[in-house]
């Protein structure tokens, strides 16, 4: 069995990327990513060793070069990570998400379409559904709830999404699509919310917190997600969307005095700066259709997969400190020196 992993130099995908050589001895793992700012090889540095694993440089909307791979490699499954990610990067800059995520997304279903009608999973984000009242915890995304971005970066994935659709009604591709709640865990860019925390207060800066920090995550360990795509890819049904939640909702504030008291650092570190325009207020996902018909469920309490991930960034100083020197410092820079 080949799989070819796009985006697989990113949080996500590099995690899958791991899963699947750990738990598949006898699959190849086929990794594509362009390796713009998110994307970083190091992360693949113990997967590049193994004999199963080969890596390719190319960006999904390059059609000619995702058609060589095809050819050359001749994938079973196509899981589709690739994307731009960052809410307040396509704030700024929208083209670009609409270019990866959208485009990008049908080169992928176009091969699959010309080299043998190959079997593809879309991973998407709860944040198509837009987002729910504090005051109703009684409220979940479901498969059926309405697609209501609040951002480019969601629009574009919804937009992915619907093509995906339509390519499986159109021309019986084979498609799935799961749609995640916030993950956390090893190799998580560190412009995000844990990893930044972190790297911030271990080397006692400010950590910026928009708004009141009043704004809920459901947070889902990264290994766990890794698992739901597999049963997904292996057992889920063709042309359905499946919601993969954590189970573990979570106020912004409360998990930076969290990471704050387990660093031993002061709360006093904690600066709220200007709020992200259309910042969503709440994500909680409904998971019974992937319990029901794939029998999973999240394995990793928060409590627990916190102090790991904390742990694998204190040991792993060296991966994070090496990318917040580069040009990611100018972004940070640039976001937040102002607000």
């Amino acid at each position: 069995m080949k799989i070819l992993v796009t985006g697989g130099a990113g949080f996500i995908g590099s995690n899958f990327v791991y899963y699947m050589l750990k738990n598949y001895p006898d699959y190849k793992i086929i990794c594509v990513d362009c390796l713009t700012y998110a994307g970083n090889l190091s992360t693949l540095k113990e997967a590049l060793e193994n004999k199963n694993f080969k890596f390719y440089k190319t960006n999904i909307c390059d059609r000619k070069g995702i058609y060589e791979i095809f050819e050359t490699e001749k994938p079973d499954i196509v899981v589709n990570f690739a994307a731009e990610s960052h809410v307040d990067r396509s704030i700024e800059n929208p083209e670009v998400f609409l270019q990866t995520n959208i485009l990008g997304t049908q080169v992928l279903m176009d091969a699959c379409r010309k080299y043998g009608n190959i079997r593809y999973h879309q991973v998407s984000t709860d944040e198509v559904y837009g987002d729910l009242p504090l005051d109703r915890p009684d409220l979940f995304f479901t498969e059926e709830t309405p697609l209501h971005t609040s951002s480019p970066y969601s629009s574009s994935k919804a937009s992915a999404d619907l093509l995906v659709l339509a390519y499986y009604r159109t021309y019986a591709l084979p498609v799935t699509i799961s749609r995640c709640s916030n993950n956390y865990g090893p190799f998580h860019f560190p412009e995000k919310l844990i990893p930044l925390m972190i790297a911030n207060a271990l080397n006692d800066k400010p950590l910026p917190v928009y708004g009141k920090g009043e704004n809920v995550r459901d947070w889902l360990y990264v290994e766990d997600h890794c698992k739901a795509i597999d049963l997904i890819i292996h057992n889920g049904r063709i042309g359905e969307v499946y919601n993969v939640g954590g189970h573990n909702e979570m106020r912004n504030i409360d998990i930076v005095k969290l990471i704050c008291d387990k660093l031993n650092k002061p709360q006093s570190l904690i600066t709220f700066v200007t709020d992200r325009k259309g910042h969503d207020m709440r994500y909680a996902i409904d998971p019974t259709k992937i319990h029901n018909e794939l029998s999973w469920l999240p394995e990793t309490k928060f409590a627990d997969g916190i102090d790991k991930t904390i742990d694998w960034y204190l040991t792993h100083r060296e991966w994070w400190e090496e990318i917040i020197s580069g040009e990611y410092q100018n972004y940070y820079e640039k976001m937040y020196k102002n607000r």
